[in-house]
């Protein structure tokens, strides 16, 4: 998180030397620095307690695109790269997977045109899954997951078109694990915790 900290700095600097005679229009565009933090929660199975498995934290990009049908009300897409994490079961690790987490969220904005704005968001979030590598092969997980997702963010104002952001998110992400045969071991509910900084532009 902190070696993302520095570039985010410095991109607010330089939005906030833009020029501020263009309007505000109704599209924005962010990008972020995010440490994600799974829950870590999972079914308890024979021979396998509760929440033994865990999928590992990691800071991501994030870039959202926001469109602003009034001046309360916007939709934001939220996007990534595929992420890389891995998977240990009581504390050893048995393999990786990769997850790419679209999001779409309406807000509402609730100070809009001010120097601070506050906002919520609810939505849904859909997961794909690929490049499963658990257990030397042994095992596999559902290729993807749709669940709510809600946020809560806040933008500041350093000049007419440019901000600086706070933004944090919870998303329901669960898949299956299942052996190649397809029979069921346990379910894993990764429902990460999603905590942003970035900037902002809009135009």
């Amino acid at each position: 998180m902190k070696s993302l900290i520095l570039p985010v700095a410095l991109a607010a600097g330089l939005l906030s030397s833009a020029p501020l005679q263009a309007q505000e229009g109704p599209w924005m565009v962010r990008l972020r620095a995010v440490s994600l933090q799974p829950a870590d929660k999972s079914d308890g199975a024979s021979g396998l307690p509760a929440d033994a498995i865990h999928v590992s934290s990691k800071t991501i990009p994030e870039v959202d695109i926001s469109y602003f049908f009034t001046k309360n009300l916007a939709a934001e897409l939220v996007l990534t790269v595929p992420q890389e994490h891995d998977v240990t079961l009581s504390g050893t690790k048995i393999g990786t997977f990769k997850e790419l987490p679209p999001t779409l969220t309406a807000q509402w904005h609730f100070l809009p045109g001010q120097t601070v704005d506050p906002y919520v968001g609810l939505g849904l979030n859909l997961t794909l899954i690929s490049d499963v590598k658990l257990a030397g092969g042994a095992l596999d997980l559902d290729k993807t997951s749709v669940g709510l997702a809600a946020q809560v963010g806040v933008d500041f104002k350093v000049a007419k078109q440019c901000f600086i952001n706070l933004d944090a998110k919870v998303a329901q992400i669960r898949s299956d694990v299942k052996t190649t045969a397809g029979a069921k071991v346990t379910t894993v509910k990764v429902d990460p915790f999603l905590f942003g900084v970035g900037v902002g532009y809009r135009f």
